[in-house]
């Protein structure tokens, strides 16, 4: 074991095959964990490469993991996402194809529901102009589309003033 290393080399190399098993990772999630463990470059590099070589580390599925979560648990739109996984370094190809793999009817639902949530918060403010405006930057905050807010904020007003 080297000088300061929390955990020798086949150690780590079981522990990050378990934390791959039990939940999908990302490379760069597993490089700080290395980097905790005070592994050098090295090291770093043969264990990732055998985690992705027994397929523990796949990239793409990842993204569609991540996607699936954030979409159906969190409701967070693709802006949102996009940007979380490029902070995760994830490559351009993985993030389109986990954004493809939303589902646009779950997505709409989502994007109505959290619109109508809000919406039933503000009732009693008397401004709609300022409910619309508090609306809009929660969905945003959210991730979606400022094209998908603005339909469904018409659509939820439009059915209020019926």
């Amino acid at each position: 074991m080297s000088l300061g290393r929390k955990y020798s080399f086949l150690e780590a190399k079981t522990k990050l095959e378990a934390l791959c098993a039990y939940q999908e990772r990302c490379s760069s999630e597993l490089q700080k964990k290395l980097v905790q463990w005070r592994f050098n470059q090295e090291d770093m590099d043969r264990l990732l490469a055998h985690l992705i070589s027994d397929d523990f580390l796949n990239e793409e599925r990842f993204a569609l993991a991540f996607v699936s979560g954030k979409v159906n648990i969190k409701k967070w739109g693709r802006i949102k996402i996009r940007q979380q996984l490029k902070l995760k370094h994830i490559s351009k190809y993985s993030i389109e194809k986990g954004i493809a793999s939303i589902d646009e009817a779950t997505y709409m639902n989502h994007l109505l529901s959290l619109a109508l949530r809000k919406f039933e918060q503000l009732r009693q403010d008397e401004n709609s102009y300022e409910k619309k405006v508090k609306i809009y930057r929660f969905l945003s905050s959210k991730g979606y589309e400022i094209e998908l807010i603005r339909s469904a904020v018409d659509e939820i007003f439009e059915k209020d003033s019926k």
